[in-house]
């Protein structure tokens, strides 16, 4: 954990949870404005939260479980993005070709969590 150790930033599953946020950011600026304090607040919110929980897990791991706890959250927030993805496209704000794409990243996303999960010693965990 000292200054050579790149930390959660080094982390798959963070990059690609901190650039699909990113993505999300960008598109949700395009939502119309009465969706201002629902859909666009909710999808930033919880994209933003997958990769929050990634580096807060990293941070825990030496605590089995606020790292189990942490990455569980982060892989809810995972399936909460795809909601709100869904809610998007069905409400007319992105299309299905920007949906599928998005969608696939969060099951990736969830499916590095996943890994994360099954096997901490891998992310410096005592177990």
């Amino acid at each position: 954990m000292g200054n050579t150790d790149k930390g959660f930033k080094s982390l798959l599953a963070y990059q690609k949870a901190y650039m699909s946020a990113m993505e999300i950011f960008v598109l949700s600026k395009h939502f119309p404005m009465e969706e201002r304090f629902s859909l666009t607040d909710q999808i930033r919110r919880s994209s933003r939260s997958v990769c929050a929980n990634i580096a807060e897990a990293y941070r825990k791991r030496v605590y089995v479980k606020s790292y189990t706890a942490k990455l569980t959250d982060a892989d809810s927030e995972c399936s909460e993005t795809i909601v709100w993805l869904n809610f998007a496209k069905d409400s007319g704000y992105i299309t299905e070709d920007v949906l599928i794409p998005m969608e696939e990243t969060y099951d990736e996303i969830g499916k590095l969590i996943g890994y994360m999960l099954n096997c901490p010693e891998k992310f410096g965990v005592k177990i």
